[in-house]
């Protein structure tokens, strides 16, 4: 290859590694002679040489194919495969894959930097991962001290009901998952955003939550809302798919949204807007792409990057549609 390409062996190397003291015009003329001689670069021969594997992880929790772990599964492969690093995906759906994982730590020596999304963490689990001997990026969570990307959950939660406090809502409910398995970091926070506005705008949050029994496809969710006393004009639901839920179940029984209940979910998937969903709007393609991005800094001893780089929070947003209006009286 180095005849072909009129260069070096040394040059050769440096060209395929994207190095900086090789000219572009040198690097395509050894990448042209790569191709016409059906050269690949050698991931296990380039590891020794650089004390790198070429890959980043990411354990999820939950189904690939939900809506948040595939829009974030896309974006970060983007950024890996634009660096020229695999993306190695591990996937954690209930309490004993859990265990398992956390037990054997099959990142280990098998990537450069490992991004945590979707979960809240146990301490022994952070401790755990702390012994890694690798970046360890938090995605859709905060971590004091450790690198993280993440929405304010708080924040989200707050936003939906502080624009149902300002349509004259007296007494919005909240409902929820159930939370097993440890996988309700989010709801957890956007609840005590929920609460949080209803005491600064000096109304009662107490018996206010709802949570939703694991498989409830809505006939005892609407029930157990439409039992609080008072029963709620409005709903702040934990997610846009259970936010649709309420709604659909809602118009079954006879109940008109907006009309007598108001109905506002989080996240603005593709879902809320089919349904003219009003809905708080987490930017999660971002959130995924900038996960990867600074796992790929950290994964580079060149960036001088540090491990306990600062936690970096997204912006959110009230996307206004059709499920909600002012409160109006019976």
């Amino acid at each position: 290859m180095a005849d072909r390409a009129g260069v070096s062996v040394s040059t050769v190397s440096r060209a395929l590694r994207d190095s900086p003291l090789v000219t572009p015009e040198t690097r395509d003329r050894v990448r042209a002679a790569a191709e016409a001689l059906s050269f690949t670069v050698s991931r296990a021969a380039s590891s020794l040489a650089t004390g790198r594997l070429g890959r980043v992880a990411v354990v999820v929790g939950g189904r690939l194919g939900s809506w948040f772990n595939g829009a974030v599964l896309d974006a970060m492969y983007e950024q890996v495969r634009d660096a020229g690093v695999e993306l190695l995906i591990y996937r954690i759906l209930d309490a004993d894959d859990r265990r398992r994982f956390f037990a054997t730590l099959p990142a280990r020596r098998n990537a450069d930097a490992l991004v945590v999304a979707s979960f809240g963490l146990t301490a022994a689990e952070r401790d755990r991962l702390a012994g890694l001997g690798m970046p360890v990026v938090y995605l859709n969570q905060q971590v004091e001290g450790t690198p993280s990307v993440a929405i304010d959950d708080v924040a989200a939660g707050a936003l939906a009901t502080r624009h149902l406090v300002s349509l004259g809502h007296p007494a919005p409910a909240f409902v929820r998952g159930d939370g097993l398995g440890g996988f309700d970091y989010s709801a957890m926070h956007r609840v005590r955003g929920f609460r949080a506005e209803l005491h600064a705008a000096g109304l009662d949050p107490d018996g206010r939550v709802v949570t939703a029994p694991r498989n409830e496809d809505g006939p005892g969710i609407v029930a157990a809302l439409l039992a609080l006393d008072p029963p709620p004009s409005a709903v702040v639901a934990e997610s846009d798919d259970l936010a649709v839920t309420v709604l659909t179940r809602l118009r079954e029984t006879g109940h008109a949204v907006p009309g007598e209940v108001s109905v506002i979910g989080i996240d603005d998937n593709a879902v809320a807007a089919r349904f003219g969903l009003t809905t708080v709007a987490q930017p999660v393609a971002a959130l995924g792409a900038e996960a990867a991005r600074m796992a790929l800094t950290l994964a580079d001893p060149g960036s001088g990057a540090s491990a306990a780089a600062d936690s970096r929070v997204l912006p959110v947003s009230l996307v206004l549609r059709s499920t909600t209006r002012p409160h109006r009286t019976r």
